[in-house]
């Protein structure tokens, strides 16, 4: 299903980008307080020189997120949540000076990301340029201006080779799991359910009408610009949930990246309010599971899926 966009506008650099990210940082420090540890301008409008949208775009690094929203909403922002990124809290504001503030606790990867991008455009013209000359092609294809099951328009998805490219020249080598929205997402998980999994049986994957289900959560798992894990939560009643799969590419095995998927899909349930992981662990990924607390625990499936015989019901309280 496409939706259409009306009107995307890249406009050239305005000096008056940083003096708008300056007044507004004071209006969200002053929201914020004592719980506000930094504020960085980012996006396109912090870089001198570069074509933009007219949206300043602005990092708020914080201490405790359950002090956040009701002040920002109260300074203005519309809180609209975590979009495609985990533990993000997202906020907008209309009026004179378009605000996307992205708000995040200390050490959460997607600071680092945005700061190492900013950085290179800046210090380097000829990236700065090419990346200008992208945006102005992407604004002569009418695909820009769809979004097409997706969170974003055509235009945005199309920067993605540009954007991992200069994350890779810039040295991102971060961990970040990641909510599948981008095409290169998707395919992603596909080749990994059915490499890892439907291949073995053989079927194709009968299970792809859960990408556009509210009640399935998909994710990968990047180090740096590479995905290397991808993993598949199912979201019950009554706070449970199900890790319907879980999968590290096979060379990135026994490195310690499982484990840390894992933890970061457990810190998202509870933070969702869920207080139940279930999983359905084969034979030989019983120990990783034991490993991390997980039991034996009735699965107890509301939808009465059917199960493997050799598989064991395993669980957790978060």
């Amino acid at each position: 299903m496409s939706k259409l966009i009306k009107n995307i506008k890249v406009m050239p650099y305005n000096p008056e980008w940083p003096q708008q990210f300056e007044e507004e940082a004071c209006l969200i420090k002053e929201a914020l307080g004592d719980n506000c540890l930094a504020i960085h301008h980012v996006g396109s409008t912090s870089v001198p020189g570069l074509a933009a949208k007219p949206k300043i775009d602005i990092i708020a690094i914080i201490q405790d997120p359950d002090k956040t929203i009701e002040f920002l909403e109260q300074a203005g922002f519309a809180y609209k949540g975590e979009w495609n990124i985990p533990f993000k809290y997202g906020f907008t504001k209309r009026g004179e000076v378009f605000i996307n503030l992205h708000v995040y606790e200390k050490d959460h990867p997607e600071i680092e990301l945005n700061l190492l991008f900013r950085d290179y455009l800046r210090t380097h013209p000829s990236a700065r340029d090419e990346y200008a000359e992208l945006k102005f092609t992407l604004l002569k294809d009418q695909a820009s201006f769809k979004k097409k099951d997706s969170l974003f328009s055509g235009y945005n998805l199309g920067k993605n080779e540009f954007i991992r490219k200069t994350l890779n020249q810039a040295g991102f080598n971060r961990l970040r799991f990641m909510k599948c929205t981008h095409y290169a997402e998707w395919d992603a998980a596909k080749q990994f359910r059915q490499y890892y999994f439907f291949d073995k049986v053989p079927v194709a994957d009968p299970y792809t009408w859960t990408f556009n289900h509210p009640d399935h959560a998909h994710f990968v798992l990047y180090h740096g610009i590479e995905i290397i894990g991808y993993a598949h939560l199912q979201l019950w009643p009554e706070r449970r949930s199900a890790l319907r799969i879980i999968v590290i590419d096979e060379e990135k095995r026994h490195q310690g990246y499982g484990s840390q998927f894992l933890m970061m899909i457990e810190k998202w349930l509870k933070a969702q309010g869920y207080q139940r992981l279930h999983a359905e662990s084969s034979p030989a990924a019983y120990a990783f599971y034991q490993k991390y607390s997980y039991s034996e625990m009735s699965f107890d499936d509301p939808d009465n899926h059917p199960s493997y015989p050799q598989d064991i019901p395993m669980g957790k309280i978060l």
